[in-house]
């Protein structure tokens, strides 16, 4: 008996967790990327940070940006810069990657490379419960070396 009551009220918790990251994602405007940026660096900003703790810092429940790749890319840079101690946090058809800031790179969580086509969600946390105002660099250009 009780595994029925179960058989009923899974798909039912599936479809209603669906909705609500459907609902979630639709908050947060997608950034397509195609193979050229209409500028370069491509710069957005917004407020790092969130009320739920993760293991790469504290982050929003919905995803602080969507980055759409229509076509792969053979590099895209992704740099972060805030005042306080900025995490990145990736979502994508690759897997989930945690981007800290560290020596080499200024304190600046940044990941380069290869990126296959699919939708990108992008969670700009915060190592400290604070929350600071961040800028987000999408380059299709290498970074100079020091």
């Amino acid at each position: 008996m009780k595994m029925q009551h179960l058989l009923k009220v899974v798909p039912i918790a599936l479809v209603m967790n669906l909705f609500l990251i459907k609902a979630s994602l639709a908050q947060t405007p997608a950034i397509e990327i195609k193979q050229t940026l209409p500028t370069d660096p491509l710069v957005l900003n917004g407020t790092s940070g969130g009320s739920v703790a993760s293991n790469c810092g504290n982050i929003t429940k919905a995803p602080t940006q969507v980055i759409q790749v229509r076509e792969s890319l053979p590099y895209l840079r992704l740099t972060v810069e805030s005042e306080g101690q900025p995490t990145l946090l990736i979502e994508g058809p690759g897997g989930r990657f945690c981007i800290l800031g560290d020596n080499y790179s200024g304190g600046k969580p940044e990941i380069s490379g290869f990126w296959q086509a699919g939708n990108y969600l992008l969670f700009i946390g915060e190592l400290s419960p604070a929350q600071h105002n961040y800028t987000l660099s999408i380059s299709q250009q290498p970074q100079p070396s020091n």
